[in-house]
């Protein structure tokens, strides 16, 4: 609430020398009845006069208490605030080869990645979100939806893939999710691929398919996982080779406007995730209207129609002519 004409308030400090002025001198220009002595006059008379006197004067001095707060113009302020969010459409793929067994993140790399990317997944509140696996071949573990329950759930059901379909298909990975994108009716989509090997699959290769999403404006943020050791180990099979390919990792996040990330621990790969988060923030775009509401009339109307009240009172019941 805001008053528009504040200054209006400083008669209120007027109703006092009104009153200071009336005790004084004003009752003695009223209208009276002289007699010798007002022992003629019952008590009872008496006080039932003081009361429609005190009931009077006390209307006319809210009479003006309203009047005075009627022009100073009080009013409601009422903000309201209209949003609008530009969505993101993002797929995370995901290597589930056999090498995402390695214990270099702990408890694998699988494991790791899982729980990384389920934390990313539970920040974007309205994003439609969707995950794509691959090893020799890809799949769709779950298309774009907004059910954050629904993607964690997914995400704790990925495994390795069978030796039949093991290998690394960077270029089938970034087609199939490509083809998932191109149809998208929002402005912003993005992928997150996520390799800890190097393309030795699929009829495509990942430089071809990275062109591919360009054309399409789709933006591919990369991510190299496992340490920079040259050998590492997968848990009853013994040391496999660290295989990450970061030239074609970085050429595929600088051909589509991404950007390539190299995580070489758990902690790493989670502040990676965090930075992505804050890149591909959605925009807000909040408008403020603000309504105003007049309040004068809730106290000029009473007012007046106390004050008509009143002089009708005084003029028809206590019958005074002044």
């Amino acid at each position: 609430m805001d008053i528009q004409h504040p200054w209006y308030l400083i008669l209120f400090l007027i109703l006092p020398l009104v009153m200071g002025w009336y005790r004084a001198s004003g009752r003695n220009k009223e209208g009276t009845l002289r007699i010798s002595s007002s022992t003629f006059i019952s008590e009872e008379f008496k006080i039932i006069g003081n009361r429609k006197h005190i009931f009077l004067q006390t209307m006319y001095l809210l009479v003006l208490f309203l009047v005075i707060l009627g022009l100073a113009r009080p009013r409601l302020i009422d903000n309201l605030q209209e949003t609008s969010v530009s969505v993101i459409d993002m797929l995370l793929v995901l290597d589930i080869s056999s090498s995402m067994l390695a214990d270099d993140f702990p408890p694998n790399r699988l494991e790791a990645v899982k729980k990384t990317a389920s934390d990313f997944i539970e920040s974007r509140k309205d994003d439609r979100i969707g995950i794509l696996v691959f090893a020799g071949e890809s799949f769709i573990q779950c298309p774009l939806t907004v059910d954050k329950k629904v993607l964690k759930s997914l995400i704790k059901e990925i495994t390795v893939a069978s030796k039949e379909h093991d290998g690394t298909a960077i270029g089938m990975a970034i087609a199939n999710g490509t083809n998932r994108l191109r149809n998208s009716d929002v402005e912003s989509r993005v992928m997150i691929l996520l390799s800890d090997g190097s393309n030795n699959a699929g009829e495509i290769d990942p430089k071809t398919a990275a062109e591919l999403a360009a054309e399409y404006d789709i933006k591919i943020y990369t991510i190299g996982a496992g340490t920079n050791q040259s050998y590492t180990r997968i848990p009853g099979r013994g040391l496999i080779r660290n295989e990450i390919d970061e030239e074609t990792l970085q050429h595929i996040a600088d051909m589509t406007g991404g950007k390539f990330f190299r995580a070489t621990d758990v902690k790493v790969l989670a502040s990676i995730y965090e930075e992505i988060d804050l890149l591909e923030r959605s925009e807000i775009e909040v408008k403020e209207f603000t309504q105003y509401k007049e309040l004068y009339g809730w106290f000029l109307i009473p007012a007046f129609l106390m004050g008509l009240g009143m002089e009708t009172i005084r003029r028809s019941i206590f019958r005074s002519r002044t």
